[in-house]
């Protein structure tokens, strides 16, 4: 009741700010789902930390393979695996084993001297993947950021742009991160209102629209096409199955590099150790530049990496870019277990079995009922469109998966994501089934 009488108190006060009435009636849809003990750890992190999440009312504490436990002990599947950052399961023992090892021998150099692990990962990342050379950094936002910086200098000192001409197109709908540069390459009002003046030298083109990006790639001071295989915080956009093979023959026509934003994509989550390597060998291509991250530690720790051959990572020299963390040991050792535990344990295979398994019962579920609206994705990187109903949306219907011991949020509207770790089983999938079953018939 107090939660009740705060948000009519809000609305009655002409003075409040929108983001405030809107805080409070989120607060008053999910008091339900909530208990005095998570109550606790949701005011301290209300009262202190910044407002620039909704977060679904639970508190976690512990992760197993799919399974997620939160602070009254109740187990849940995790059907986000933080935003697919947790591909091989949470607290994979073989990673966590790994990442125990060598925080006790040595964890942060700094690249100022060598270190006896980056070598080794350098080897075995750039070989798995099939490039020459891979420059390591943190989070996938930076992964972009020097993708970008990569392409203008090669542009520069290959391609021959005037200087400070350089221009980097990239899809409508992306999403890459909130840095300033990424925000600047945004079409959605909220990641870029009121953080101008933007980056210059950015450019759209409409997503999986290739006449679109041939007519603007003919500008001569277009350096490279930025593009995520599918598009995921826009709502598991796929695109048409030759697009990225398309994309990339239009771009190398017109001596463009196609940059790859597989941060979210690439690690097994759609069936290939990359997107871009394709489902079916002839819409597959290799792009000039990958950018990796996320899951390349198995969710332990932030740690990304971009994939590209000589003729474009030699451009930049010593002292022109870099990070204090990035190639550290602990990361190094943590990300090459991540990859061998993906690898040894099939989970792409994996995923592209029971992706094709999950899509098909949710198309069960669209046609039973009025409540699932569409479905797609590939590999174990999928999602619903929920018909809202009677006042509520898809944030309703994740409160009513997390009742049931499912966790997934929604994006963009009316999209769920629906993504677990790729060491989920069939009998996980289908109890995972049964549980959106069931909400929907509720709905």
């Amino acid at each position: 009741m107090d939660v009740i009488f705060e948000f009519v108190r809000a609305l009655l006060n002409v003075h409040a700010r929108p983001c405030f009435l809107a805080h409070k009636l989120m607060v008053a849809r999910q008091s339900h789902f909530t208990t005095p003990y998570t109550n606790q750890y949701i005011s301290l992190e209300s009262e202190f930390g910044a407002d620039n999440y909704h977060p679904l009312p639970v508190v976690l504490e512990r992760g197993k393979g799919v399974h997620l436990f939160d602070v009254d002990g109740k187990q849940y599947l995790d059907f986000l695996s933080a935003y697919s950052a947790v591909n091989q399961g949470h607290c994979h023992p073989n990673i966590v084993r790994a990442l125990i090892d060598q925080s006790q021998k040595l964890t942060l150099t700094s690249r100022a001297f060598y270190n006896d692990r980056l070598g080794e990962y350098s080897e075995y990342v750039a070989k798995l993947f099939g490039y020459d050379r891979v420059l390591p950094m943190n989070t996938g936002v930076e992964g972009g950021e020097t993708a970008v910086k990569l392409a203008r200098r090669w542009g520069y000192d290959v391609k021959g742009i005037e200087k400070d001409q350089a221009r980097v197109l990239f899809a409508g709908g992306n999403f890459w991160g909130r840095t300033l540069a990424a925000v600047s390459s945004s079409t959605d009002p909220s990641s870029y209102h009121g953080f101008g003046p933007l980056m210059p030298g950015f450019g759209l083109v409409p997503y999986n629209d290739l006449l679109a990006l041939e007519t603007a790639v003919k500008d001569p001071n277009v350096c490279a096409f930025m593009v995520e295989p599918i598009q995921g915080e826009a709502g598991v956009i796929v695109p048409d199955c030759e697009y990225m093979r398309e994309a990339h023959r239009i771009c190398k026509s017109h001596d463009v590099l196609l940059i790859a934003d597989e941060v979210q994509t690439g690690i097994g989550r759609t069936g290939s150790l990359l997107c871009s390597d394709g489902s079916e060998p002839e819409f597959a291509c290799r792009p000039d530049i990958v950018v990796l991250g996320k899951a390349l530690s198995g969710g332990i720790l932030p740690v990304s990496a971009v994939l590209a051959d000589d003729a474009i990572m030699l451009n930049i020299k010593p002292g022109e870019h870099g990070s204090t963390y990035g190639g550290n040991p602990l990361a190094c050792r943590v990300a090459s277990e991540a990859l061998k535990v993906l690898l040894d344990e099939e989970m792409p295979q994996n995923a592209k079995r029971l992706g094709a398994v999950f899509r098909d019962s949710m198309e069960s579920i669209q046609s039973e009922s009025g409540v699932v609206s569409a479905v797609r994705g590939r590999g174990l990187l999928n999602a619903i469109e929920i018909q809202p109903r009677e006042g509520k949306d898809a944030y309703d219907f994740c409160l009513m998966l997390m009742e049931r011991g499912l966790l997934a949020k929604p994006t963009h509207n009316n999209t769920i994501r629906l993504a677990p770790p790729l060491c989920i089983n069939d009998a996980q999938i289908a109890e995972s089934v049964e549980i959106i079953r069931d909400c929907a018939r509720l709905f």
